[in-house]
This record gives structure tokens, sequence and C-alpha cells, in this order.
């Protein structure tokens, strides 16, 4: 099909994903794929040598696995598969996606010690080695990158250094920054990384995936808790099969994300597409400051993936309305996710660009009936 006979989308997703694709990656998903055909399962091995490439400089020690399911679930397979039953793990949080990953490890009856930071604060380094000080038997160590809760960006590159001081093995849920800002695993020391098809790479929901240091995976064998989310079982059978999957793979998803990887590479890498995210969180910014709104965080604490304003200061104002007027104006935002002030929140990713954002803050403008 003529990319131009795919009909536009009825409105803009300003979420921190599902996000907005571009025709190329939703014409991916016009044809149907068989899980048995050695073309897809070639395009699933190139999917994951991709991935592995896309995480820095030592690609040798790193393989990717590819896992059915929302990004959680990859996060729940992590944490199921590779803490060992007598193993401990400290959880820093600032926000619901830490919370979340927290709540994980303690269904599946994981010894867990979180370290709360409250939702406005970075997670920091120094607090992280007074645990790791404290508590010996402390095995595992597990961060958000970037905390969509608030649009938080925490010092994973600090946080890794302390965790391998202390010979811990390192989980980071780069779910929503992964493919936005340049990650190095190695350089962080980084076991396991987490992220999702439909965050930063600008493809479709239904996989995440984990770059894992291949010989710390290795080690996981027979410890998950959990069949469909066994790691190990899952990375073993795409490394003896050529890239097929345990169970049946989501053919559409992985096409329109191998598109998606494309794309990526033709805009110039990781780098050049973090300055396009940058340029759109600086013109948002700038743009709703002049008609009077106020960001949650300061810059130093702001990532850009997503942004979180004050509402309004106006009794009359409520997120319902204002959705739905943005909505009928072409944007979908989102509402706030913290308990300390009243936000909604703007993403800055996909296939969105700065002159989108302005066409944003003129529709807020022009409907501010507050």
């Amino acid at each position: 099909m003529n990319l131009t006979q795919l009909p536009d989308n009825p409105y803009l997703l300003l979420t921190p994903g599902p996000l907005s694709t571009s025709k190329g990656v939703k014409a991916a998903m016009l044809r149907d794929w068989c899980t048995w055909d050695n073309e897809y399962n070639d395009l699933v091995q190139d999917v994951r040598r991709k991935l592995v490439s896309l995480g820095g400089g030592n690609h040798d020690d790193y393989t990717a696995v590819l896992m059915q399911g929302s990004g959680t679930f990859s996060i729940e397979a992590v944490v199921g598969s590779v803490v060992p039953e007598a193993g401990k793990l400290v959880v820093m949080t600032n926000g619901a996606y830490g919370n979340r990953l927290a709540q994980i490890a303690k269904m599946l009856k994981i010894n867990t010690v979180v370290i709360d930071f409250g939702e406005v604060s970075e997670a920091r380094p120094e607090k992280l080695r007074q645990v790791l000080e404290s508590d010996p038997d402390i095995t595992h160590v597990a961060v958000v990158h970037c905390e969509t809760t608030t649009g938080m960006l925490n010092p994973i590159a600090e946080v890794g250094s302390v965790a391998k001081e202390f010979d811990k093995v390192f989980i980071v849920d780069a779910m929503s920054s992964f493919g936005g800002v340049p990650i190095d695993v190695a350089s962080l020391g980084a076991d396991y990384l987490v992220s999702s098809a439909n965050k930063c790479i600008q493809g479709v929901p239904g996989f995440g995936f984990v770059i894992a240091k291949t010989e710390q995976l290795k080690t996981c064998k027979g410890q998950a808790r959990s069949l469909s989310l066994d790691l190990y079982d899952q990375w073993e059978t795409m490394e003896k099969y050529n890239g097929k999957w345990r169970f049946t793979s989501p053919t559409h998803v992985v096409r329109a994300f191998y598109q998606a990887l494309l794309e990526l590479e033709e805009e110039g890498g990781i780098e050049k597409r973090q300055i396009r995210y940058r340029e759109n969180q600086r013109t948002l910014v700038q743009e709703m400051e002049a008609i009077g709104f106020q960001t949650l965080l300061p810059k130093e604490l702001q990532s850009p993936i997503i942004t979180s304003f004050y509402y309004p200061d106006s009794p009359q104002f409520t997120f319902a309305a204002f959705y739905e007027r943005l909505k009928k104006e072409g944007f979908v935002i989102y509402p706030g996710k913290i308990s300390v002030a009243d936000t909604f929140r703007i993403g800055n990713i996909g296939e969105v660009y700065p002159h989108d954002m302005k066409h944003l803050v003129k529709a807020i403008e022009k409907n501010m009936f507050w």
C-alpha cells in the first residue's frame, strides 16, 4: 500500500506510550507472518542484534531477549527469574513504576527492601550505599531510569557505580528512556536493562525486551517463578532455534518494531532522536510557561520523555473537561499520577515534533475556559 493511502489519526498521542507512530510502522502490520517461517525468525534475530548494539559499546558481553506482553511483563520476568530463592532485592523508588517493581517482587515472595525517596526527589546513590553497608544479605539492586509518574530522570550511572562497588546484580527499568536517551549498559554495569516496543523506539504495544549480560543470565537457569515469564528459558529457546519464541509471538508487532528500528537508524540513531525529544520538551515548556503554566520538576531533574504541569489556579478547572476539549482539537494528554499535587502530564516522545508542541499550546490557550 502507498503510505499516503493510510488514514491519518484523529489525534496525536502525547503520552509516554503507547505513542504516535509513523505511517511506515503502521504499514508494516498490513501483512501476516508465520512464527515458524525462517524469514520471520531471521528478522527476530536481527532485532535482537540491533537492540544489543543500541545498548552501547561492549556488545559481546550482552544478549537480548524478547518477551510477550507489556513492559511490565518483562519487568516481572526479570525480577522473577534472576533473583534466587535465597536472594534479597533492594528497590529504589520515587514514583508509581518503582512502586510497581517493588510490588512485583513482594508478590513473588522475594525478600525486598524499598528505599522510597518520595515523588519529587531523585533516587540518591548515597542512600543506597548506606543500605548496602548495613545489609550484606542484599544481592540485587533495581531502579527506574525515567520515572514517568513525574518525568524524573534518575542518576542510574551513579546508582550503578555503588551497586557494582558492592558486587550486586544491577537491574535498570529503562522502559520509557531506552531509545530516546543514550545508555551504555556496560558502562553502567547494568546486568539487566528492560524496555518495551511502544516507547522511544516508536513501535506499537505487544512485547518488551531485556538486554542482559550473557554470563549473568546463564546463572538463572531453573530459577524462574513462572513458566510463561521464564527469562532464561525464553533466551535459551531463541538462541537454539534461531529467534523462535517459546509461545505464540506477536508477529505483526515485531515486524512493526523492526520498521521502527530502521526509522531510528534513518533519523541518525539515539543521539539524534534525543535532540528532537529535548527540543520537543523545551518548546513545550517555553510555550506553556508563556501562557501561565508551571512545571512540577526543576529543569535539572526533568527528562525529555514526559513533562508534568500543575493545574492552573482556578476552581473552575477540571482535568476531565480539559482533556475532552484537547482531544477534539487533536491531542490526547495524560492525567497526573502523584499524590502531593494536582498535575497533568504531556508526553514529548513518539512521531511528534516541535511544531506539534506549538500547535498543542495554541489549542490549550484557545480552551482556557476556566
